[in-house]
């Protein structure tokens, strides 16, 4: 029996019928368009909680291995030798004592530097006892006798302990995994000395890291970075997210900011926070957000595709001249570019300018200041800059469809039409498809197109009292950058906001990609 597709999900009141793959195939295309689209997006929540159960699996598994390495921790304590119990307090010791004199050493190395920073007067156990707090005392006013005035004499910083305490929780997790593989390493040296073989020597340690363990080696370094410019940043991030700092509490300046738990979040969910309706503003500016993504992704992709057909075209000549020329667009800096054309299209503008010359209208159009007519702008101004990239990649693929197939269509009466849908677009969407999420995903962040050409206007009247100067062009990263860059910046706001951004991009990244063709469909194209 055929499979079947299962969709249960309900449509106006009414379950929407199964179809079996024959039955499928007999719909019209807009009946097979319209099941796919409610398919797919009758699967969302399903998807959202098969990921919301995997997390929990993650986070379980996690957990249950933290208890069973503990549990393994006092077997190999009970169980181990004096060098090994020895070693739980005095890292390294084990393997020096068995001869292993490199490895002992960077241990302990290890533990006395981790000592020294956490009892520092200035350290690790300061930090800690202060994050909670985030500081005690604030800055205060004094009187300087040498300058005859009166100064700002500043105490904590909260900025810093904030910042310290997750640099002093990372070295602490990094102390207990460096001290959990010295027991592990005691624990593999017992059993190798027990078998009669010998340990290896601080030489064949060494030449292991440029040997067989050389994938170590080089991913030293680069985890290291994602750990420190990556994790960390976004971790202080989120816990900003949780706190009160912003312009009247800077955390050094002028006063201490503390935690207040969700009350940012609180915010931006609010209906009235002092006469301005936060939710309504997130919600017009995620739409906007949205609408913009999917417009600047696609026009840009299928335009994009179209130009690389016509200039890959038999008959037509100077190919790379044509090449060229729109590769020009993305050679000149945007910075550059944009802000002149923004320029072009102001009411003094050589555009309007031109309009009038022609006759063509009586008045200047104001391209920036009409809230419909800037998103328009927009859009079309970055197809004149997103067309080259995709032209470029398209180029590449394009010739490296097999001519065969088209040859084959064309003696079976293929249309050039039904040899791109056929053809053409399942070949780009199967090598193209990661390419075009990440499109879309970087879209939703695209700054510099909206602030460079409108910085977000025309201003939104009805969110004008909200944090940043809301503009019926901004998208959610340009008014997160003008919130924290406007005379007084809420970095606790811009944070949630950050995190939400995250969330939404999370989503659909992951609903998306389950969708694609080169991921569901893999083996049509090997």
């Amino acid at each position: 029996m055929a499979p079947t597709f299962l969709f249960q999900e309900h449509l106006k009141g009414r379950s929407m019928k199964k179809y079996t793959e024959l039955e499928y195939l007999r719909l019209s295309k807009g009946k097979k368009f319209l099941y796919r689209l409610l398919s797919s997006l009758a699967s969302i929540p399903e998807k959202l909680w098969n990921g919301i159960k995997g997390i929990g699996r993650f986070f379980a598994k996690f957990f249950l291995g933290i208890v069973h390495s503990f549990a393994n921790l006092g077997k190999t304590f009970v169980n181990g030798d004096w060098k090994t119990k020895l070693s739980y307090f005095i890292m390294g010791f084990g393997n020096i004592s068995r001869g292993q004199v490199l490895r002992g050493l960077l241990f302990l190395l290890f533990e006395v530097v981790f000592i020294f920073y956490m009892v520092w007067p200035q350290g690790g156990l300061y930090w800690l006892k202060m994050l909670p707090s985030l500081g005690l005392q604030g800055p205060e006013k004094g009187y300087d006798e040498i300058l005859d005035q009166h100064i700002l004499i500043p105490h904590d910083n909260s900025f810093r302990i904030l910042l310290y305490g997750v640099l002093t929780i990372f070295f602490i997790v990094a102390f207990v995994y460096t001290w959990r593989a010295n027991i592990r390493q005691n624990e593999i040296a017992e059993k190798i000395l027990a078998s009669g073989k010998k340990l290896k020597s601080g030489k064949q340690d060494l030449h292991s890291l440029v040997d067989d363990n050389f994938h170590k080696t080089l991913l030293a370094l680069p985890l290291t970075g994602i750990i420190v410019f990556t994790v960390m940043p976004i971790i202080f991030m989120v816990l900003v997210a949780f706190t009160n700092y912003d312009a009247q509490h800077n955390g050094y300046t002028n006063a201490l900011f503390s935690w207040v738990g969700l009350e940012e979040f609180r915010t931006i969910f609010s209906w009235d926070v002092g006469g301005v309706n936060y939710a309504a503003t997130f919600g017009e500016i995620l739409t906007w957000t949205l609408i913009w993504a999917f417009f600047a992704t696609f026009t840009n992709y299928f335009l994009g595709i179209f130009v690389a057909m016509m200039i890959n075209k038999k008959g037509i000549k100077i190919k790379k001249l044509w090449r060229t020329i729109l590769v020009l667009t993305i050679a000149i800096p945007q910075f550059i570019s944009l802000l002149y054309v923004s320029k072009m299209f102001d009411k003094n503008g050589i555009v309007n300018g031109a309009l009038q010359s022609l006759g063509l209208t009586t008045s200047a159009i104001d391209f920036w200041g009409t809230p419909s007519l800037a998103r328009i702008m927009v859009i079309v101004i970055n197809i004149w800059i997103g067309i080259p990239y995709v032209m470029l990649i398209a180029t590449g693929i394009l010739m490296n469809i097999p001519a065969d197939l088209y040859e084959s269509a064309r003696i079976d009466g293929a249309s050039g039409w039904k040899q791109f849908t056929k053809i053409t677009l399942p070949y780009m969407l199967f090598i193209t498809g990661p390419y075009l999420l990440t499109s879309f995903t970087s879209n939703m962040n695209n700054f510099n197109v909206i602030y460079l050409l409108t910085g977000g206007g025309p201003t939104n009247a009805a969110a004008s009292g909200a944090a940043g100067a809301v503009g019926h062009t901004d998208l959610l990263i340009t008014w997160l950058f003008k919130i924290t860059t406007q005379n007084e910046p809420k970095y606790g706001l811009a944070s949630v906001i950050g995190i939400l951004v995250f969330l939404v991009v999370a989503i659909i990244s992951l609903v998306v990609y389950s969708r694609l063709p080169s991921v569901k469909n893999e083996e049509d194209f090997q």
